[in-house]
């Protein structure tokens, strides 16, 4: 579902009914994404789990209080536009393009992988945004570069956790959250559906428990 394409009562100067309706139907998208993506960093923050969760648990925070006032800075031109920003759950759900974050608790690494993706998705969008408030309002048009500037470094410290020596990404080519959770970390992947290994014993150790279990099968029958 699409925002309401209603023509807003008043504008900025120098932007007809029309120009500003255009332009906040464009940026309540970017508020709905923005909102999305700030719920979806405290969702993964709350389920990292695993040997690197302080580290990633902790960088969250600060990105995720950037997105908020990105979001913020959104509403807030919405409403100078003549718009009406709408922040509630409700109409984040309706009038959204795309689907719930799908990774649960898991591996910090494997959240990194599916967020990369998250954070492609809301780039790519505030880039053709950007293009299009370009012929519009430059207001606009600079208030998304400046967004796009903190979510391609947020996206870097990421990738920087993906990231191979020779420059590869270990998400690389995954079109779904869940594929790129389970490419990012492989080998957590594998330790959970390979059974442990029992250890063999050397033949030394194998008659001292030999010789053990006759003493308590002996001691279970005179006690019987």
């Amino acid at each position: 579902m699409s925002p309401s394409a209603s023509a807003p009562r008043y504008t900025v100067p120098g932007l007809g009914l029309d120009e500003g309706r255009q332009v906040i139907d464009l940026l309540t998208l970017r508020l709905h994404a923005l909102n999305d993506l700030a719920l979806t960093l405290k969702h993964i923050h709350w389920n990292v789990v695993g040997p690197h969760f302080i580290a990633v648990h902790e960088m969250l925070d600060p990105q995720t209080a950037a997105v908020r006032e990105m979001a913020d800075s959104a509403a807030e031109r919405i409403s100078a536009l003549g718009g009406e920003p709408h922040g509630t759950p409700g109409a984040l759900v309706a009038e959204r393009t795309w689907d719930d974050y799908s990774v649960g608790r898991a591996d910090a690494i494997a959240h990194l992988g599916a967020l990369d993706l998250v954070y492609t998705g809301i780039i790519e969008d505030h880039r053709r945004a950007v293009q299009e408030a370009g012929g519009i309002d430059p207001i606009t048009e600079d208030l998304l570069i400046e967004h796009l500037r903190g979510l391609e470094q947020f996206q870097w410290f990421v990738r920087a956790h993906l990231e191979s020596g020779s420059g590869s990404l270990s998400n690389a080519g995954a079109t779904t959250e869940e594929q790129a959770a389970r490419r990012a970390a492989p080998q957590k992947a594998a330790a959970e559906r390979t059974p442990a290994k029992k250890t063999a014993l050397p033949p030394a150790a194998k008659k001292t428990v030999k010789r053990a279990a006759k003493k308590t099968t002996a001691s279970k029958r005179t006690t019987r």
